[in-house]
């Protein structure tokens, strides 16, 4: 009797198989597409990103790394850049310093409210575009 039920495995003495050189190794080896009884340790340690590919590029090709965010966000978000320091109230206007990020105009139906100065690394057209039209502007670096 094989398998399961068992209890070993068809490896004989239960002994046998209790060190790590049974499990694929130590530490992270043998955690790949097919290491099921590793996947819950490595989906803990590093979450769902860990297994699967990341996309394919030539070698030189250096990843985009800019970060970005829309507009709506920059809006929703003022009260917390405003406690963290990024951001300040001056007047009506928000000053908003996002110098590391590309700002992305919202969808189309979305209007900006408020009245916001944001200085960032790029903006898109739709961007620059909405926020002069609710009385901002977009300084870019």
């Amino acid at each position: 009797m094989h398998g399961r039920g068992m209890g070993t495995h068809g490896r004989g003495s239960r002994k046998k198989a209790k060190k790590s050189g049974h499990h694929g190794g130590p530490g992270m080896a043998g955690s790949g597409k097919r290491a099921d009884h590793k996947k819950s340790l490595v989906i803990n340690l590093y979450g769902n990103s860990y297994f699967g590919k990341q996309g394919v590029t030539s070698r030189g090709t250096k990843r985009d790394t800019r970060q970005r965010i829309s507009l709506r966000d920059v809006e929703l978000n003022l009260e917390s850049y405003i406690k963290k320091g990024t951001a300040k109230k001056t007047g009506e206007k928000y000053e908003i310093n996002l110098d590391k990020y590309k700002i992305l105009g919202s969808s189309k139906d979305y209007k900006p409210k408020k009245k916001m100065v944001i200085k960032a690394m790029q903006a898109s057209e739709s961007a620059i575009e909405s926020v002069k039209e609710a009385g901002g502007e977009i300084v870019l670096k």
